[in-house]
């Protein structure tokens, strides 16, 4: 009976082992984790997330399928197809082709790339698991934010419009359609624009569009599009706010360093004789360190600020082979704005156009590069030459003289006593 019993046992270990290898070889197989090419659109990392959730959640409109469907977000799809049904009669008047005809060419020409579009989506096949529901959404949202960029440029408005007529509205658009995950493929965009052009629109370009759109997101000068090329790869919108940054950028043919320094803060620099200077650039990336002053371009801080920053440091931080040099301005950024101080000599420098309070601006700059990282610094040069000209013995001995004298009144006025009894005691000697 031992000998029986023995043997009983190890019939179950073996049992156990065989199922265990088992499961374990199902999950080998469905554990081929890449990052394909095509991956341009993602969820947010939970530990980028948790620091400000408002940043990348929209408000109001639901673009793409990751958000499609919530509660507080199905309300304005009538909006969508009011726009889509004022771009069928747009097409219709200008080349005479029926309604019907046109939505069916739409529909058969997201159809055509339907795969591509949903090969964007990082974790998820929307084209499988949605079906015609994702060809849908792909429809509506792209035609919406194509008739929405042609009214933004357009003289007259029409009176019932209810982006253009609530001035609410288009602040929650500004919001809503720069969030990594609220985002359609510019592929889907093309589409639809080109199989919508009118006659009036030969020179026009959904780049031009968009842009004219988002003219004051960075700055409040109109943005240049010559630095687009033809065939210039777009994979967003988020995208394409970024490369017009990014493209006309000087910083980005600089040779990184690995790692990153720390810079010191407006005031540390101020007190070591740096001067700032309000630069001008083609892009706000472009900071500059010449004969003891940093030329900074100008930035507009605004509600929809905080979003962009977050949006654009968590695209660069998920996707693959991306040069992170906006990541890298935020770093910066953060470096020389450490309390309110810093931020108002910045502001009094025209440097910064603060909407916010000088308290909510500089909170957001100190904590927008947390749980972010970088292999290559792109400011390297620029942080270098800062610390050598603060490593000189007048900057040195000028911010000492600053800190400890310059600072407090009392102390002021003892420096001047002392100065005077000295001349005085000199004058006496000579004498």
């Amino acid at each position: 009976m031992a000998a029986q019993s023995g043997r009983s046992n190890e019939n179950v270990v073996i049992d156990v082992q065989s199922s265990l290898v088992s499961s374990l070889n199902v999950e080998l197989r469905d554990a081929c984790i890449s990052m394909h090419q095509s991956y341009c659109i993602f969820n947010i990392p939970s530990i980028l997330f948790r620091h400000n959730e408002s940043s990348f959640l929209p408000n109001c409109f639901s673009i793409g399928p990751m958000h499609r469907g919530k509660q507080h977000l199905v309300a304005v799809e009538k909006i969508k197809l009011k726009y889509l049904k004022g771009l069928l009669c747009r097409v219709n008047e200008s080349k005479q082709i029926e309604e019907q005809k046109v939505l069916s060419d739409l529909v058969n020409a997201v159809n055509s790339i339907e795969k591509q579009a949903s090969a964007c989506y990082a974790g998820h096949d929307f084209a499988e698991e949605l079906g015609d529901e994702f060809v849908k959404t792909m429809l509506l949202d792209g035609v919406f934010l194509i008739e929405l960029f042609r009214r933004g440029v357009e003289q007259e408005k029409e009176t019932d419009d209810p982006i253009f007529s609530m001035s609410c509205m288009l602040q929650y658009l500004h919001h809503d359609l720069i969030l990594l995950e609220n985002q359609i493929p510019w592929l889907v965009l093309e589409t639809l624009f080109e199989k919508t052009r009118i006659p009036c629109e030969n020179k026009s370009t959904l780049i031009k569009h968009a842009l004219s759109f988002f003219a004051n997101t960075f700055t409040s000068d109109q943005p240049k599009t010559s630095c687009f090329k033809e065939g210039q790869e777009i994979k967003h919108i988020l995208d394409l706010l970024r490369l017009s940054l990014v493209l006309p950028s000087q910083e980005n043919k600089n040779k990184p360093k690995a790692g990153w320094q720390p810079i010191r803060s407006a005031t540390r620099l101020k007190e070591a004789g740096i001067n700032f200077k309000k630069g001008e650039a083609d892009s706000v990336l472009d900071i500059k360190f010449k004969d003891g002053c940093v030329e900074i371009p100008p930035l507009l801080i605004q509600e929809t600020t905080e979003t962009i920053f977050r949006n654009l440091i968590a695209y660069e931080q998920c996707l693959p082979h991306c040069l992170p040099i906006f990541t890298c301005y935020a770093k910066l950024l953060d470096g020389l704005i450490d309390t309110n101080d810093d931020m108002e000599i910045l502001c009094k420098r025209d440097i910064f156009d603060n909407w916010l309070g000088l308290e909510d601006s500089t909170k957001f700059f100190n904590n927008l590069y947390n749980d972010t990282y970088v292999k290559e610094f792109y400011y390297s040069e620029l942080s270098d030459k800062l610390d050598d000209h603060c490593r000189t013995w007048w900057p040195r001995w000028r911010a000492a003289l600053v800190h400890n004298y310059f600072t407090k009144p009392w102390a002021m006025v003892a420096l001047v006593y002392a100065v005077i009894m000295f001349g005085l005691t000199l004058w006496q000697a000579i004498k």
